[in-house]
């Protein structure tokens, strides 16, 4: 990593947004610096954009469907290491608290998000928190594009359409309104099944 790299940034909500040079992110003693290689756009980056989240402050970067390599790893993850592929969840989770014990990592009490909480994957590098928590290998041969989508779009249909819906062989699935989310969950209904 050098010491600056490329990100979109915008200052003010709903205002053009620009390409510039900003200071490389740092890995936190849980965390990592992924070299982005991939990344979506999705609706809940507008909603940042114009200002409806107020985890966002200003100046920002955003983005948080990613994929990418390891750059470098903090001094307590355990289970990378650079040039390492990966992913991440939307919501990246502590690990420790009540949620994540009890299995509900994707509401966290101290939950963290790439384009939220923190800069994000609009950018060369981008810093994730807890990596051995939250990281997710990219086998041989995914794309990182392909990747890039599981963490929010095929997650969030995932959940509604297996572990909320708990859809099984036969039924029908209807999915109304046919976006990345919807086309995943047509996509997972199919795989377990449904009609």
């Amino acid at each position: 990593m050098g010491q600056v790299m490329r990100a979109v940034v915008f200052e003010r909500y709903g205002e053009p947004a620009e390409v510039r040079e900003v200071p490389d992110p740092e890995p936190a003693e849980h965390g990592v610096v992924v070299r982005v290689e991939a990344t979506g756009l999705c609706r809940s980056d507008w909603h940042g954009w114009q200002g409806h989240d107020p985890d966002i402050t200003l100046p920002h970067v955003p983005g948080h469907e990613l994929a990418g390599t390891v750059e470098a790893a903090g001094s307590r993850v355990t289970r990378w290491r650079a040039g390492d592929r990966v992913t991440v969840p939307f919501v990246c989770a502590c690990g420790t608290c009540p949620a994540c014990a009890a299995g509900d990592q994707q509401v966290c009490e101290r939950q963290t998000q790439p384009g939220f909480t923190h800069w994000g994957s609009f950018a060369q590098y981008v810093a994730l928190d807890h990596a051995d928590v939250n990281l997710v290998a990219v086998p041989d041969g995914m794309s990182s594009a392909t990747a890039a989508s599981l963490g929010c779009r095929f997650a969030t249909a995932y959940r509604a359409v297996v572990q909320q819906g708990r859809v099984a062989a036969g039924e029908w699935v209807a999915v109304h309104g046919c976006g990345g989310v919807g086309l995943s969950a047509v996509m997972i209904a199919a795989a377990a099944g449904a009609r």
